[in-house]
């Protein structure tokens, strides 16, 4: 009788110092170490909802099940929390990308085929900007501090570098002069970043649908003009006039 006594209190009390565990504990010790991924992925569809604005590491706990508390374990303050919803941004543009390139029957002829990827890399960062502006403002959004080896990420892996990984084939296949190769990578960015912010957030947000399209068209014309030297005749001479 004494042993089944001494069976119950220790099962009571067991119970009884389970139940007197805060409520953070208990939660952040049931999802363990996927706990972060679980903040970001909140936060990610806050982003993809109402962009980096949207993005509240407070808000993203109670979306995970957790406790502020249990929160700021992963993720010391909201520009870390941002900045974790930045990079998926920037790896869901990325992917989009790739899967374009990866879109679509191959032409015969490699210099054609060098053209049709450098379009297709165009038109992708831009339908996925249209499509996902949430997440396209996330990911180039102004962090709150710096980031360490930014540009070595950059250049590393995303958008980026499979921009240059192209150029570089369009070198190899003869459509791009090597001496015009250098910098090629910032200018062309800026040129489609620009037309992207321009139909989101600027006076071309109100384009119909097809002068979009030839907007975006015509943006691929003049990149390729400029980065192969097709449109111009000639260097320009400077005026004798003043």
């Amino acid at each position: 009788m004494n042993i089944v006594c001494f069976a119950l209190v220790q099962h009571y009390g067991v119970m009884a110092e389970v139940a007197s565990r805060p409520r953070e504990h208990r939660r952040a010790s049931y999802h363990h170490g996927d706990l972060s991924n679980a903040l970001t992925d909140a936060a990610t569809e806050m982003a993809r909802a109402g962009g980096p604005d949207a993005v509240v590491l407070r808000a993203a706990a109670r979306q995970a099940g957790v406790s502020a508390a249990a929160a700021y374990r992963h993720f010391a303050d909201h520009g870390e929390l941002l900045q974790a919803v930045r990079q998926r941004a920037l790896d869901a543009l990325a992917a989009a990308m790739r899967a374009r390139l990866d879109s679509g029957d191959p032409l015969p002829d490699p210099a054609r085929e060098s053209l049709r990827r450098f379009r297709a890399l165009g038109v992708a960062y831009l339908d996925f900007a249209l499509r996902d502006p949430g997440l396209f403002r996330t990911a180039f959004c102004r962090p709150g501090k710096p980031i360490p080896d930014a540009g070595t990420a950059l250049s590393a892996h995303g958008p980026y570098a499979l921009l240059g990984s192209v150029l570089d084939e369009m070198v190899d296949r003869g459509v791009l002069d090597p001496g015009r190769r250098s910098g090629a990578e910032i200018a062309v960015w800026a040129a489609v970043h620009g037309l992207a912010t321009l139909l989101l957030d600027g006076p071309l947000a109100s384009l119909a649908d097809g002068d979009r399209a030839r907007a975006i068209s015509r943006l691929s014309d003049f990149a390729l003009d400029g980065l192969t030297g097709t449109a111009r005749s000639g260097p320009l001479k400077r005026s004798r006039c003043g």
